[in-house]
């Protein structure tokens, strides 16, 4: 999959600073946090890195927008098969992970679970320590995996993915 191709196409339409609040670096984190997670959890690592690049990618601005996560959905459907692939089965983990990750709390799928984890342990970029009780999986509520995740979060971390993998640096 060529995801510089795909971020470059995400970004024609982006309408918030690439690197701000809800931008590229906290795409990257929410991947890398959910890879660390998939080790432990098994979740899906292709949905996983997908659901990092598509869930905040329509956002209309850093504050409360509910419907920016069915929006980003949208937007996985319509690249699907230009940009990138997945089974239906996969598709589908990724667009309920996407729609509903504002809101989610409870889910049958652990894919879905550690896409939504991947996010909250970013909350440390906007101050707010993770909660475990709002966490799904086992793997994220750990003390470890918070304050790993955490810490990153609150440097405001880049990580190394953005420029190797995505072909964006800030």
């Amino acid at each position: 999959m060529n995801y510089a191709v795909l971020i470059q196409e995400i970004l024609k339409d982006y309408v918030l600073h690439p690197w701000g609040f809800h931008g590229l670096a906290h795409w990257a984190r929410v991947t890398e946090n959910g890879l660390k997670l998939a080790e432990q959890t098994g979740a899906d690592r292709d949905v996983i890195a997908l659901f990092g690049i598509f869930h905040d990618s329509r956002r209309e601005n850093d504050g409360y927008d509910i419907e920016h996560g069915p929006r980003g959905a949208l937007l996985a459907q319509e690249f699907r098969g230009k940009h990138f692939e997945l089974s239906d089965a996969k598709f589908e983990l990724l667009y309920r992970a996407c729609e509903l990750h504002t809101i989610g709390r409870h889910d049958p799928d652990v894919t879905v679970l550690t896409c939504w984890d991947s996010d909250r342990l970013d909350l440390g970029r906007i101050g707010v320590v993770p909660n475990p009780k709002y966490l799904g999986t086992a793997a994220a509520r750990d003390p470890k995996m918070i304050a790993w995740a955490h810490a990153r979060a609150r440097r405001e971390m880049v990580p190394d993915l953005t420029r190797t993998v995505w072909g964006v640096m800030p």
